[in-house]
């Protein structure tokens, strides 16, 4: 049977015990890991490692020795209390071996968690999973992570009092972290938080948030905006150092003009207009709204024209090196007056 979505979520925090296994599998190792462990200790709970109620069984152990597994689901541990079979990055060559588990499985048995790497459609270890009556299959894709996965680890670390502005930098946090890096600036937030009853507030997030990449390039794009010329070079050079593409500038420069058109273009003001546009974290609408005071309609179209030239020179067979090329445009765009 296959999970997706809430039902995904919901499951890796409260998994059925009475059922024969789970598949967890997908490109990123570190967000399978994630759900690997949050599966296995509400299955076992916090002491079930060290009570020796989990198996873990590599996939080059188990490609040795096929029996390992089923004797790891028969095996009668010295506590009590529910059992786990693991096997680690499995493929689809273990698809008989772990069939053969699935049928000889009984209600008492340990629960089958199986986790791999990407898998296709055709995968015949996923379509085990899949058409198992008794086993779920759920795969975890490159997609950002929901607002509800996004508020139930908030909640896992204690963090319940949060201002809603400040949850919305949190999403924004969410999408632009990898889920391991996340996961830790949600517990470092919660250790900071720990004593206090006030609401998490948006200036604590952004004092807290790790330096990212996208950080790097939101500071370019708002010094284009702002008309600071001589501060792109060095923000270029730093972002083309951690190989930051010319065409992903363009992208999100072009994004960032686009807000500030629609906000120039709305007839209730371009504070009503951000207000109402989704994924601009709190703490860029004060500057969105500074800068569409400084920009015309006209200058606005001017500058989105040459972004979109821009675009398809990046994409065209031009020899012309692509950063100077966005260095040029950028530089355009900062000298333009009125």
């Amino acid at each position: 049977m296959i999970l997706k979505g809430i039902e995904a979520t919901r499951y890796f925090a409260r998994p059925d015990p009475g059922k024969a296994g789970l598949l967890i599998f997908g490109a990123d190792t570190m967000r399978v890991a994630l759900r690997r462990q949050e599966v296995i200790a509400a299955l076992i709970g916090p002491e079930g490692e060290a009570e020796m109620r989990l198996t873990r069984i590599p996939a080059a152990d188990l490609r040795k020795d096929g029996a390992l597994l089923l004797d790891a689901i028969k095996a009668q541990g010295f506590f009590p209390g529910p059992r786990v079979a693991f096997v680690e990055d499995a493929a689809d060559g273990l698809t008989p071996t772990i069939t053969t588990a699935l049928a000889e499985w009984r209600p008492g048995d340990a629960q089958i968690i199986v986790t791999a790497g990407g898998l296709t459609g055709k995968s015949a270890l996923k379509t085990l999973f899949e058409k198992h009556p008794a086993a779920y299959a759920i795969g975890l894709y490159d997609d950002p992570p929901s607002r509800e996965e996004i508020e139930d680890a908030l909640k896992r670390a204690g963090l319940t009092a949060i201002d809603r502005e400040a949850l919305t930098d949190l999403n924004a946090l969410g999408r632009a972290l990898d889920p391991g890096d996340f996961r830790q600036t949600v517990e470092k937030i919660a250790l900071y938080k720990f004593g206090d009853a006030t609401p998490l507030t948006p200036a604590e997030i952004a004092a807290l948030a790790p330096s990212t990449v996208e950080a790097e390039v939101d500071d370019l794009v708002v010094a284009v905006a702002d008309r600071k010329a001589q501060e792109i070079g060095p923000l270029l050079r730093r972002l083309e150092g951690q190989g930051t593409l010319p065409v992903t500038l363009c992208i999100q420069t072009m994004r960032h003009f686009r807000a500030l058109h629609m906000a120039v273009s709305e007839p209730g003001g371009a504070a009503a207009a951000i207000g109402r546009m989704r994924g601009i974290p709190f703490k860029a609408r004060d500057t969105l709204i500074r800068q569409a005071q400084n920009w015309s309609r006209d200058r606005l179209e001017e500058a989105i024209a040459h972004l979109l030239e821009t675009d398809l020179t990046l994409r065209s067979a031009s020899r012309a090196p692509g950063m100077a090329v966005m260095e040029r445009a950028l530089i355009r765009l900062a000298m333009m007056r009125g």
